[in-house]
């Protein structure tokens, strides 16, 4: 690894974990104002981690060491998925790592890990969320994987990376399949980041909460590092679904100069589909827990179907 590709590595691994509380402010006040509340401040997200860090991490007396680890192997998890993805160039260290399944084997590492520690302390809420998120993960993952596997069809690679570079070179053209999969891929966000229908993570709602039933018995840095971590897996979807849907502006070297117009691009990207999600979510009900099922449901199939839509286009 020369100094180049460590400098651009690092450069975008520091940008995506600025960036990603930075996203869900963005988020949080274009929901507030749909909605026409006040907004809170667009960096309150920085604030809250701010105090968190400051603040003592109270651990129950039975807790294992599993509990106190789960924060930082979920940190962990989402930094290296933002760090392997093309935010901001496709010619970085890491690439030869952006492979679709590697990807969703992190999520799926960092959901068992949450998971277990909810469960670790035996409260109700932690057992009951550490469920449902099981649930959501063993539903939502295959529909993810159809996504991708959709758009490795295209360019005869599971790679983000070759996939980044396939789309952009192509001529502009609308592939059937990449619009199913488009669909697809919004309905996993939405799930995977316990977004509204799925979750609304605004609330304490016991009968209907997910994400926030799993960190419920967490204070102090620990919390702060988990939502930390859930901005960072939002960043990080969105910069897969930008690289899926939207490729273009994507840097192809290591030069660190390059890539500032690139970071440019994504700011803009980003902050377009921030709105969007709020949109989304303001235009959308909560959806009982029973229904899940049958939505991310849907999902796989729309996955699929795009699938076979570039299989038959292709022959």
């Amino acid at each position: 690894m020369n100094f180049a590709g460590f400098l651009s590595q690092s450069i975008e691994v520091v940008i995506a974990i600025l960036l990603a509380p930075l996203l869900t402010g963005w988020v949080n006040q274009w929901r507030a104002w749909l909605q026409n509340r006040s907004a809170p401040a667009l960096w309150q997200p920085y604030r809250v981690l701010h105090k968190l860090f400051n603040k003592e991490s109270v651990v129950a007396d039975h807790a294992s060491r599993l509990f106190r680890t789960a924060p930082y192997v979920m940190f962990g998890c989402m930094v290296l998925a933002c760090a392997i993805t093309p935010t901001l160039s496709v010619d970085l260290p890491l690439a030869p790592a952006a492979d679709a399944i590697a990807l969703v084997g992190l999520f799926a590492l960092a959901r068992v890990f949450i998971s277990l520690a909810a469960m670790d302390i035996g409260v109700g809420f932690g057992s009951m969320g550490a469920r449902r998120e099981m649930l959501v993960g063993f539903l939502a993952e295959p529909a993810l994987l159809m996504v991708l596997f959709s758009a490795a069809l295209i360019s005869k690679s599971t790679s983000l990376t070759t996939i980044v570079q396939t789309l952009t070179h192509r001529e502009l053209a609308i592939y059937p399949s990449l619009a199913f999969a488009g669909v697809a891929f919004t309905m996993v966000s939405l799930a995977e980041n316990a977004r509204v229908p799925i979750d609304n993570p605004a609330t304490h709602l016991e009968l209907t909460m997910i994400h926030e039933a799993l960190i419920l018995e967490y204070s102090g840095r620990h919390l702060a590092l988990l939502e930390w971590a859930a901005s960072l897996k939002l960043f990080a979807y969105s910069c897969i679904g930008l690289a899926l849907f939207f490729p273009w502006g994507v840097a192809e070297v290591q030069a660190p100069a390059a890539m500032l117009p690139a970071l440019a691009v994504l700011v803009f990207k980003l902050a377009i589909g921030g709105f969007l999600l709020a949109l989304l979510e303001t235009l959308s009900a909560k959806m009982r827990i029973f229904r899940v099922p049958e939505f991310l449901g849907t999902a796989f199939l729309l996955a699929v179907i795009g699938m076979l839509v570039q299989l038959l286009l292709s022959h």
